[in-house]
């Protein structure tokens, strides 16, 4: 029987071209082969069903291939069966035009990665993944652990195991466990500042079902702020605000003893309240005062999409992609504007009004710099820059937005206490991590001396980070692709495309708006004035790490040097380092 039954099988042959073309050629001249059949022959459900079960990698990867397989490839069967495969316990999908496509991509693209800083594995490890979520949209971590927000309002509490490296410090361990610590979560908070020591408590905005009032029936649904301890996920107070006021997002500024939550409405409307986190761990009541923010009352007809902030300042931007910025110390002001004219230290939240060339999509806010980012893709930097922070290629204070021209179309920007990073993406669609400013405790893998511009650094970045951020331990990446956020960048136009130049004072007098000429002149004479071959090879590396160039140039220019300094016999010392 089993002899007979190969031949049998031999004889039907499954069509290996294209469903949608014609007949093979010289099929009809081919005899004793038997007819070819075509896969369009069998029922849509059965090839639905068939095609469910490979991995989404290879779904994208059959889509492409043909007109029929991408139809079939892209039905919401395909990826309903996909989607439940992956989120067994995930049943109604919300609002979106391909839900169940949508939700298989976020969920099979989710991931948290970190690489430590201290010990000596180096490497990028990926924290326990809760199978309730559904994809990530936002993270942070704090003193202890990482909170997870995903795209179905719930946030996640993963608890993280610290352990004593080779070295003596203390590094992170992937996280072990984690819990559901609330639903029906819009935006969290923490302390605002770098370092997560301070992230003792976390703010959560919420909606919760209250029940109805005198004369009324049933419940209504109203915003509210929980307050959880960190280190155990424990609520300690709640407020509940009127049912006819929706917020979408919660920022913190100020210190501990007048901590002062922004609270950002669905109208463009900024509400500002004043907590004592000192008491908020005694069971008594609190009386607290909703109030307008300045920017809302003096400004009314601005429509605010979006905040940031840092302990003394934060920054809006306008559904016009405007920018107002609120300073609260004069340190800081400086920094930030390189003098103290207009700062009015009675009157701190003033709106002051960046000037800037076109509309901004997103921003990042360090201590004392900020990175902008407008609708063409250009990155601008502002502020105190003493470790090359702003990644201009020196370290010098920028008092107003100053733009990056080797950095375009960032995917993320995050900018800290005195380093800054910019995740990026090439084009064979790979991703890396470029960072400037201080690389003290490892912060800059790759570049301990730090450096004055954004280089690449030795990280290796997973396919779909959309965000980072980095503490005084770790650099974080969380991974999730929605296929309904699409690139908002808008090409430059033609006149605009080579920067903006300061035009000449004369007729055909040669432009050099940035005295290129004379700081290649200027790097000519310290190589010149180095007395061995050596020292001339150190001093260009260090020029290279100076010069505003894009990280895969400098990292050729590094590589060549090291190549040209071990053929004439000096020492290579590994990986090449800026100094800065």
């Amino acid at each position: 029987m089993g002899k007979k039954a190969v031949p049998s099988l031999r004889r039907r042959r499954v069509k290996r071209s294209c469903p949608s073309c014609g007949p093979e050629p010289g099929g009809e001249e081919k005899k004793g082969r038997g007819n070819p059949v075509s896969v369009q022959l069998f029922p849509p459900e059965l090839v639905e069903h068939i095609i469910s079960f490979l991995p989404v990698r290879d779904v994208v990867a059959l889509g492409q291939t043909c007109h029929y397989f991408h139809e079939v490839c892209d039905a919401e069967g395909v990826w309903r069966r996909i989607c439940r495969r992956l989120s067994p316990r995930l049943r109604e999908q919300g609002s979106g035009i391909r839900p169940w496509k949508r939700a298989a991509v976020l969920n099979y693209t989710k991931g948290l990665y970190f690489q430590a800083f201290g010990g000596r594995r180096r490497c990028l490890s990926k924290s326990v993944a809760p199978l309730l979520a559904h994809g990530y949209r936002r993270f942070l971590p704090t003193k202890d652990h990482i909170f997870i927000l995903d795209y179905a309002g719930t946030l996640f509490f993963l608890k993280n195991a610290l352990v004593s490296s080779t070295l003596g410090q203390i590094q992170w361990k992937r996280a072990c466990r984690y819990v559901v610590l609330c639903r029906g979560a819009k935006d969290f908070a923490s302390d605002p500042r770098c370092d997560t020591v301070y992230r003792k408590y976390l703010y959560v905005l919420a909606t919760r079902e209250q029940a109805g009032v005198a004369n009324t029936t049933g419940s209504r649904a109203c915003d509210c702020v929980e307050v959880y301890l960190q280190s155990s996920g424990q609520r300690v107070f709640k407020m509940t605000f009127h049912h006819s006021m929706s917020f979408k997002q919660i920022v913190l500024v100020g210190q501990e003893t007048q901590r002062a939550l922004l609270l950002l409405t669905e109208e463009g409307k900024i509400y500002s309240l004043v907590v004592d986190e000192t008491q908020l761990d005694q069971p008594r009541s609190y009386t607290v005062q909703l109030a307008l923010r300045k920017v809302s009352r003096c400004l009314p007809h601005l429509r605010v999409a979006c905040m940031a902030s840092n302990q003394s300042s934060t920054l809006y931007i306008t559904d016009h992609g405007g920018v107002y910025f609120e300073v609260h110390t004069p340190g800081v002001y400086r920094d930030l504007f390189g003098t103290l004219q207009a700062f009015d230290p009675l009157d701190q939240q003033m709106p002051l009004a960046l000037s800037l060339p076109a509309k901004i999509l997103f921003c990042a806010l360090g201590y004392n710099h900020l990175g902008l980012v407008d609708e063409f893709g250009r990155i601008f930097m502002q502020g105190n820059n003493r470790y090359g922070q702003l990644g201009t290629g020196d370290k010098m204070d920028r008092g107003e937005p100053t733009q990056v021209h080797y950095l375009q179309r960032p995917i993320a920007l995050w900018c800290g206490l005195n380093h800054s990073l910019v995740l990026s993406q090439g084009s064979d669609f790979s991703k890396e991590v470029l960072g400037c400013g201080c690389g003290a405790g490892g912060r800059l893998p790759g570049w301990p001396k730090g450096s004055a511009s954004f280089v690449k650094l030795h990280v290796k970045v997973p396919l779909c980070a959309c965000s980072l951020c980095s503490t005084r331990e770790c650099l974080y990446m969380l991974s999730s692709h929605d296929i309904e956020h699409h690139p908002a960048y808008r090409d430059l136009p033609a006149s605009r495309v080579l920067g903006t130049p300061e035009p000449s004072l004369g007729a055909g007098a040669p432009q050099d708006p940035g005295g290129a000429a004379r700081a290649c002149e200027e790097y000519l004479s310290q190589i010149h004035s180095c007395p061995t071959l050596q020292d001339r090879m150190e001093k260009m590396k260090e020029i290279v790490g100076w010069m505003p160039l894009m990280a895969a140039q400098k990292d050729f220019f590094w590589e060549a040097l090291d190549m040209l300094q071990r053929a004439a016999g000096g020492v290579g010392q590994g990986p090449p380092t800026p100094e800065s």
